[in-house]
């Protein structure tokens, strides 16, 4: 039996796992042949979108998967959205007759607030300050804000990729 620390592992989170909530969203070609997105058409709302982060989590301290960072690649397409705002919550679960608890984590933005929502293609690299374990008792979610204002604007959201250690 072997032993596994991989500090460059990666997991493909699809636009069909994100969670859309107020707005008109549809699963649509991407832009490039052979590509899948979500659209959310234009509208003078305040759309929230949450992205689940799918890894492998442990009992054992220091085994499992270590979050480091979620990449997001989206496009604003027509018309600029007011903004753009971007938590990692960490979700941990409720106990028996407990309803689960949510905190934020402390993270930077690759892109900054004021030009994450321009019209243009855009990775948005959320990166944890403090990497985490992932626990069996918790998970975690990305929460995408998106403002759109008067103009409404359109936006594709093409999938996520978290970054991480695995150890097992």
């Amino acid at each position: 039996m072997g032993y596994v620390h991989d500090t460059h592992m990666s997991q493909y989170i699809p636009p069909t796992l994100f969670h859309p909530v107020t707005g008109t969203f549809t699963w649509v070609a991407g832009d490039v042949a052979g590509t899948i997105a979500m659209n959310r058409a234009a509208a003078n709302e305040t759309s929230v979108i949450t992205i689940p982060i799918m890894l492998p989590s442990n009992s054992i301290a220091l085994k499992g998967a270590k979050l480091t960072s979620i990449e997001v690649d989206y496009q604003n397409k027509v018309g600029e959205a007011d903004s753009f705002t971007w938590t990692l919550n960490k979700v941990t679960r409720g106990i028996e007759g407990a309803v689960a608890s949510v905190a934020a984590v402390t993270k930077t933005d690759t892109i900054a607030a004021a030009d994450s929502h321009a019209v243009d293609e855009h990775k948005q690299v959320i990166t944890l300050t403090t990497p985490a374990w992932i626990d069996n008792d918790e998970y975690y979610l990305l929460e995408i804000s998106i403002v759109a204002g008067a103009g409404g604007g359109t936006q594709k959201f093409l999938g996520a990729v978290a970054n991480y250690t695995l150890r097992l």
